[in-house]
């Protein structure tokens, strides 16, 4: 009996370690995730020997356990099975290629399992290359490429998954800002950018400058970090949080957590606690100032990436400002230049940052050194070059300068371009008697070499419309003498417009040594002077918006619970009431500069206004200087301006804001003065010598 009561407590325990060691299998299983990054938000189509490059990320802080590809595609349905493939290539790298089937209308879903070896930390790059041929006709030596009838349809459905398990927090701060910033926490909202319940003006304006900085480092288009108060609720489930507060409204928990070592009251304290639970980052100081220094710290990507402990002491002297901004009138496309191979179509795109407020002016140039194979059929190959997609000029190719050719395109003055923008330089690289001439990667070619440049020109956008937006909030990168100005009560949803608000304005923002400075219902208006104002509020609650409501586009009846009709847009009184607007007016307080009037009857309606320029996946849809939304997602955006920005430059203007006109009109000068000056020496020594004769 002894015997049988031993087995059974064996048995026993050998269950439980079976049903231990399934849980911790289960557990392995549930702590690995997966990021998915669809395809482009539009289908695509690939034609005959055609590619396309879809990219996505890898953070540096996650162990990748597996990557799978699932395409959705359909192919032509009279696709030839046995003539035509489909590979698929990792950063250069092929490793899957399959023939498409046309059963099932051509419509078809493959998942395939790629090499993680072919991974890189960071941005990654998946080429899908089809090579689609037709049936061939009997008896027929070789079929005629075409590539009409011969297309690949991608389905935005289409993704490439990650599988992953995150690594420990083991980097200080820096590791700590990525993470916040990562596609996975901000996917899965995440993140939170924390400030005390009833913020004072120098908490928010820390926290403005710290979002900034966090947001500039957020890669996804359609994403936003949250700034809102430090609760319970609002901190729940969150795995990353920053707060930003004076010390005497830091939570007791945290308090706790702080180094003792420091004078609060002359040095700021930037310090990560909780990192085995939910990782903190504290920022604060007994003086407002300080606390403020430590925010634009944090608007510092470069020093922010260089932190590698977890607490960071400032004080007067600590150096957190960033480099001043400067334009190149001469930009290089290329360092070491470009190889392209292959028969057709071959492009390469070059990728320009602008700030925003600037565009392209009158006498820019492209200049293009390059050269080619020679054995192309030169009465058909050329070189194409675009800006934005819009080709500017093309050359054809010969034979005689294929070892050393070269082109100069001026950029028209009509291409209204502003802000960052594409060069594409495309190549048609056609092979004679095409027909019959087997594909090679090396055959043809064409390459782009260093000495490549665009000479670069621009002028100031200072139209105030939403189409130059975020100007005039942000100038050459840095923040513009921004007053912000919000109701005395803050609830949710005014934290949540301004986290909006500043969510893109930091994304364009890559200077830290512009000025916001916040106020209340209260202001008065010799504060809003010198300023562009960003008002956030409705009729009751922002002294703003009341006292300048008939200067707005849009504007209320004498209780402000509801918007007229104008000569834009008809408006029902109880539609009024539901609708939230963005109108952007010159200030009433001084010329010169603008007001963004944020504003609907409730929190709740201008919070729908904000959303429309909180990112770059919904500022498209914003235009003109007055817009209004509704709840059910409806837009109407109105131009109601005639003239939108200050008069023309002047010549003398033009001169100065053209570095090579300035320095020839500088030349001419001393050439004339020193011209005026000998002519008077002689003059003097003429008269000198005939005093002497008398």
């Amino acid at each position: 009996m002894k015997k049988q009561l031993t087995m059974l407590v064996l048995c026993l325990s050998l269950f439980f370690i079976q049903i231990d060691g399934a849980a911790a299998a289960v557990l392995q299983k549930d702590s690995s995730l997966t990021y998915e990054t669809l395809f482009t938000g539009t289908d695509v189509s690939l034609s005959g020997s055609g590619s396309q490059q879809q990219y996505f990320k890898v953070m540096d802080y996650w162990n990748v356990d597996e990557l799978r590809i699932n395409l959705h595609f359909q192919i032509s349905q009279i696709t030839a099975d046995q003539n035509s493939s489909v590979t698929l290539s990792l950063n250069g790298s092929p490793f899957y290629t399959f023939r498409p089937s046309v059963q099932n209308n051509g419509e078809q879903q493959l998942t395939i399992t790629a090499p993680k070896g072919f991974l890189k930390e960071g941005s990654n790059t998946l080429t899908i290359q089809g090579y689609l041929r037709t049936a061939r006709v009997d008896n027929q030596i070789c079929s005629v490429d075409n590539s009409p009838d011969n297309w690949l349809h991608l389905f935005n459905t289409s993704s490439i998954a990650v599988r992953y398990t995150p690594k420990a927090l083991s980097g200080g701060i820096s590791d700590f800002s990525e993470r916040f910033s990562g596609i996975d926490t901000l996917t899965d909202n995440h993140s939170l950018l924390a400030v005390p319940d009833k913020s004072s003006a120098a908490e928010l304006e820390a926290a403005t400058y710290a979002l900034s900085g966090l947001a500039s480092n957020n890669t996804l288009s359609d994403r936003t970090i949250p700034l809102l108060p430090y609760r319970g609720d609002t901190v729940k489930a969150k795995e990353a949080v920053v707060l930003i507060a004076r010390y005497d409204h830091v939570p007791a928990p945290l308090k706790a957590l702080l180094s003792p070592a420091e004078d609060l009251g002359t040095h700021a304290l930037i310090q990560l606690v909780n990192k085995d639970t939910q990782p903190t980052l504290v920022v604060t100081s007994k003086d407002e100032s300080l606390l403020i220094k430590a925010g634009r710290l944090l608007g510092n990507r470069d020093l922010i990436g260089q932190l590698s402990s977890d607490l960071l002491v400032i004080d007067d002297v600590t150096e957190v400002a960033t480099p001043a901004f400067s334009l190149s009138s001469n930009i290089t496309f290329t360092e070491t230049g470009d190889k392209l191979t292959g028969p057709n179509h071959q492009e390469q795109t070059y990728f320009v940052s602008l700030p925003s407020n600037r565009s392209i002016a009158d006498s820019g140039k492209i200049s293009l050194d390059f050269r080619y194979a020679e054995n192309l059929d030169f009465g058909r190959s050329l070189v194409t070059v675009s800006i934005n997609g819009t080709p500017i000029g093309s050359k054809k190719l010969t034979q005689e300068l294929a070892n050393g050719d070269s082109l100069n395109f001026s950029i028209p003055e009509n291409l209204n371009v502003s802000g960052n923008f594409s060069v594409n330089v495309a190549f048609d690289l056609e092979l004679p008697s095409a027909i019959c001439t087997p594909n090679s990667e090396q055959m043809p070619w064409a390459y782009i070499s260093k000495d490549s440049v665009l000479h670069l020109n621009t002028k100031d956008r200072t139209d105030l419309l939403f189409n130059n937006y975020p100007y005039p909030f942000l100038r050459d990168e840095v923040y513009n003498h921004v007053a912000v100005v919000l109701p005395e009560e803050m609830d949710d949803y005014s934290y949540q417009s301004l986290s909006n608000m500043f969510n893109l304005l930091g994304q364009y923002a890559s200077g830290n040594t512009g000025d916001v400075h916040f106020y209340t219902d209260s202001v008065i208006a010799d504060n809003l002077k010198n300023n562009n104002i960003i008002a956030i509020g409705t009729y009751k609650n922002n002294k703003v918006i009341r006292d300048n409501n008939e200067k707005l586009y849009f504007q209320y009846n004498s209780e402000g619970t509801t918007f007229h009709s104008n000569e834009k847009m008809s408006i029902e009184e109880q539609y009024g009431a539901q609708i939230g607007t963005l109108q952007l007016i010159d200030s009433p307080y001084e010329s010169g500069h603008g007001l963004l009037a944020v504003t609907g009857v409730s929190s709740e309606e201008y919070y729908l206004a904000s959303k429309l320029i909180a990112s770059e996946s919904s500022k498209w849809k914003v235009y003109g200087d007055g817009v209004v939304t509704d709840k059910n997602g409806n837009i109407n955006a109105y131009r109601f301006k005639t003239a939108s920005g200050a008069a023309k430059d002047s010549v003398v203007q033009k001169i100065v804001d053209r570095s090579d006109v300035l320095a020839f009109v500088v030349a001419i000068v001393l050439v004339l003065t020193m011209v005026i000056l000998s002519l008077l020496l002689l003059l003097r020594k003429h008269m000198k010598k005939r005093g002497d004769k008398e």
